[in-house]
């Protein structure tokens, strides 16, 4: 049954300034199957990037709703529930939490996409074409026309490397007019932000990386743990794909 729609819906996003949320409380704005359930305050990352939304539950007077995704429809997080579900009234209190091995394990992928492009690009000169991942999985493409010898073990070993130097991760905001070049700070060819934005979040792997990033990340690289480049692939002139996975 499709319940009332708030006409004040804003999601305020907890993941965007403090990853390592699991569990928070929250109101329901809004529920229906087709456009999900909306909450207040919300910590579900809801996709892009090439990051996949997060999963989990809501708890509200004893029952339980579970998330299978997310999407974020203007300021709204539209939380998708499972078909078999019920939804929890407009107005109705709930508990959030996160499926925590999932998000933490993007987390780490997702910081270990930043370590590969900045490698790539600081001994390679190359930016990336594409990327997607999965939890403990990635793949990113570069602009490069030929891989030198060695490139491999020499990108493996320089992202570890990178990796176990524990660079700390941080994460500001800053005004869309104080930033210099948005070329600066993207790895990719093609740099694109919505309109109408007025703040851009900084992602900086201090002292290796620094992008404009929507994202969760890890606190410190070390935190990523080990990565093995496990294929590469040629996907046209110009164009290189390497796949990594942790462990």
């Amino acid at each position: 049954m499709t319940q009332p729609h708030n006409t004040h819906t804003h999601t305020h996003r907890i993941e965007l300034t403090d990853a390592t949320v699991r569990e928070w409380d929250a109101t329901v704005l809004h529920a229906d199957r087709e456009l999900g359930i909306v909450l207040d305050r919300s910590a579900f990352y809801p996709g892009g990037g090439g990051q996949p939304p997060d999963a989990g539950v809501l708890l509200w007077g004893g029952i339980q709703t579970r998330i299978v995704g997310a999407r974020l429809h203007t300021d709204d997080v539209q939380l998708i529930p499972h078909d078999s579900d019920p939804l929890p009234p407009v107005g109705t209190p709930v508990r959030g939490a996160l499926d925590d091995v999932r998000r933490s394990t993007l987390m780490r992928t997702h910081s270990a996409m930043h370590v590969l492009s900045a490698v790539v690009f600081r001994d390679f000169a190359a930016k990336v074409t594409g990327s997607s991942m999965d939890p403990g999985l990635g793949r990113m493409d570069f602009n490069l026309a030929a891989l030198p010898d060695g490139f491999r073990s020499a990108v493996e070993d320089a992202c570890n490397a990178a990796i176990q130097a524990d660079h700390r991760v941080e994460v500001r905001f800053l005004p869309i007019g104080e930033i210099g070049s948005l070329v600066e700070l993207s790895r990719a060819e093609e740099v694109r932000l919505p309109e109408g934005l007025s703040q851009v979040r900084i992602v900086d792997l201090v002292g290796l990386d620094t992008q404009a990033d929507g994202g969760t990340h890890v606190a410190s690289t070390r935190q990523i743990g080990a990565m093995r480049v496990v294929k590469l692939e040629n996907k046209g002139k110009g164009f290189r794909r390497v796949r990594f996975a942790l462990s």
